[in-house]
């Protein structure tokens, strides 16, 4: 008999940071790669409102040899005075007491980051130690905390002749999953800080390699703006640049036009990467809508169109930085991702207009092109529209409206199935008959694939080698993509070890990235890993994926009757091999393709697969020591 007694006694009361430590994932988003560079963005998202309070321009973080952070930064300080509600002294109340700070005071900060007042009291509650050292007043000011808690008096060092403040901290093991700071992590986000912080240094130092980055950025989101497009074709000389103030509100937009067909915005807010947008992305968005309208109505550019673009199409080839600083931010949840102020949303759109229309009668060559560029883009959807229409016509004369050379599952839980897109039809034969037919799907590709990086929808939907798998996954295409409808969980690219598997792999990429973003943004999309070699001896065997892990084999063997197969593609595999070494989920090796850095993966994107030569010529020569098992 269970007992049904609920008293007070069952009410647990966490003290301190003991919540903290004991649901984590609420406070950094868990305890993976991602949270634990969480913990290195709180403490620099302080340093970086002592510089929006204009008190710090120069900010240092160090990767140490002993798998430390250290965060030097050149502000005031924080203050080392007892709290007099507290009874201790006011860095301890920072650093041990949560909801605690200076961004509830608007004398402090008027604009931060940081508003919860939970950022650096979670560093200190998930590090197995955590040290500050506060330069003020002339004297190095120094305390320690283990696991949340202060282990020693704040105490006096020394003399100084600087302020700042310095923190290093040494993540705890017994929290996170891995404990390896990654240089090229926090590259992309302090690189982003300092773009939207003109002016402010930001160095990124790594004891282990000896890497080093030196950020200062006088233009700000201009240059952020070139740096999105310096691998593509820009429509005019140089970005359009607005900004605007009032009461309480700070607003920036940078923006350029390059002749490729991806929307490429950006938006935050304090420095926050609003991911999913808000008040200042709707109003940016709406106000730009409505300037190029205009300049089109007035101009009559619209009098031979059956069509008049919408503001997806007035944002085809767009690259634009939406920046807003303002007082007191609501953002949806701790995470930060979307904001939600009302009078954010039509302040944004109204200066937008009015500064758009002014650009456009000051610059009208840059304004007709890209209008002009709109009106292509609304023509296009219209094909699209058309051509959708016809693949749902045609889907329907194939069995359940699903592409003929497909080999479904019979199981329909999108969360326990995969769809296999196979290189070439003989592979393809051989994984339909070597895979588990109740979870795993076949879809053999042939052909050519379309290099998606240079084509509008339209002509992606007209293509034969595509349509197969928009069909397949059945949760559209674009802007029309609803990821809730996909028929697989897994989506898995298969194809041969050479030159020319690589080669569909990153078609299929750029087509999943570029038009079906969600897909890969949501973790559903793998690349198996085929092995090279299979070395056999008797009754022993071992595939292996590389030239020194045959050799290692191979010496384990015994080479005196050891048998080497080297696979030059997964057509040579029979069924039960493919099913053994490629599909079998006890025993394959599959790599997940994940996004953690959006403005890196459109600039390779765009390097592999653009129009420009050059940069993908640089890329290839930089990253050749690294390619290993070439097979041409």
């Amino acid at each position: 008999m269970t007992d049904n007694n609920y008293t007070a006694s069952n009410i647990k009361v966490l003290k301190g940071l003991d919540a903290v430590r004991k649901r984590p994932a609420m406070y950094i988003g868990g305890t993976s790669e991602r949270g634990l560079h969480h913990l290195v963005y709180e403490v620099v998202d302080n340093a970086i409102d002592e510089a929006l309070a204009g008190y710090c321009d120069q900010i240092k973080i160090t990767i140490t040899n002993e798998g430390e952070v250290e965060v030097d930064d050149n502000g005031r300080g924080i203050p080392v005075d007892m709290h007099k509600e507290m009874n201790i002294p006011a860095v301890q109340v920072v650093m041990t007491v949560l909801h605690a700070g200076g961004k509830f005071d608007n004398n402090s900060y008027k604009v931060s980051g940081g508003l919860h007042g939970v950022g650096v009291s979670v560093v200190v509650a998930l590090s197995e130690y955590l040290e500050v050292r506060i330069h003020m007043n002339g004297k190095i000011h120094y305390q320690r905390y283990e696991r949340g808690v202060a282990v020693t008096e704040l105490k006096v060092l020394g003399e100084t002749n600087r302020t700042g403040t310095v923190i290093k901290f040494k993540p705890d093991p017994t929290i996170f999953e891995t404990l390896e700071f990654s240089f090229d992590y926090l590259t992309t986000r302090l690189r982003e800080l300092a773009f939207l912080n003109k002016g402010v240094r930001i160095i990124l130092k790594d004891d282990r390699s000896d890497r080093k980055h030196d950020f200062k950025y006088d233009g700000g989101i201009v240059e952020f703006v070139n740096y999105l497009n310096q691998n593509k074709k820009p429509l005019g000389a140089k970005p359009i640049y607005i900004s605007a103030t009032k009461e309480g509100l700070d607003f920036e937009l940078a923006l350029q036009y390059n002749e490729g067909y991806q929307e490429n915005i950006f938006s935050f807010a304090n420095n926050i990467n609003t991911t999913e947008g808000g008040t200042h992305l709707s109003g940016f968005k709406s106000g730009l809508t409505r300037a190029v309208n205009t300049y089109i109505k007035n101009a009559d550019l619209l009098k031979n169109e059956k069509v008049s673009p919408s503001g997806e199409d007035i944002r085809e080839g767009l690259t634009a930085v939406v920046s807003i600083k303002l007082t007191n931010p609501q953002f949806e949840g701790q995470t930060k991702t979307k904001l939600q102020n009302s009078d954010v949303e039509g302040f944004v759109n109204s200066v937008v207009y009015e500064k758009l229309m002014t650009y456009f009668e000051e610059h009208p060559a840059e304004a007709k092109s890209i209008t002009l560029k709109s009106i292509m883009a609304a023509r296009s959807r219209e094909a699209a529209r058309k051509a959708r229409e016809l693949t749902r016509r045609k889907s329907v004369l194939e069995s359940g409206s699903l592409p003929g050379k497909l080999a479904d599952c019979t199981i329909t839980d999108p969360s326990k199935t995969e769809l296999f897109l196979v290189e070439g039809d003989s592979a393809g034969g051989s994984a339909k008959q070597g895979r588990d037919r109740s979870f795993q799907a076949i879809l053999p590709l042939w052909g050519k694939m379309l290099n998606t990086e240079k084509s509008r929808v339209d002509r992606v939907l007209n293509n034969d080698k595509i349509q197969p798998i928009i069909l397949a996954i059945g949760a559209g295409i674009g802007q029309d993509f609803d990821v809730s409808k996909i028929r697989y969980g897994s989506v898995v690219i298969m194809a041969d070890a050479d030159v020319d598997g690589a080669h569909i792999s990153t078609l299929l990429l750029t087509f999943f990235y570029r038009y079906m973003k969600p897909l890969v943004e949501r973790g559903h999309v793998y690349i198996a890993k085929p092995p090279l070699f299979l070395v056999r001896k008797n009754k022993q065997k071992r595939y292996v994926f590389t030239e020194e892990e045959r050799d290692a084999a191979i010496a384990e063997f015994g080479e005196k009757g050891v048998f080497v197969q080297r696979y030059k593609g997964l057509g040579e595999m029979n069924p039960e091999q493919l099913w053994e070494t490629t599909m079998n989920p006890e025993t394959r090796t599959m790599i997940s393709v994940k996004v953690d850095d959006a403005i890196e993966a459109d600039r390779i994107f765009t390097i592999l697969m653009g129009e420009e030569v050059e940069p993908r010529r640089e890329f290839i020569q930089a990253n050749a020591k690294y390619v290993q098992n070439l097979d041409i």
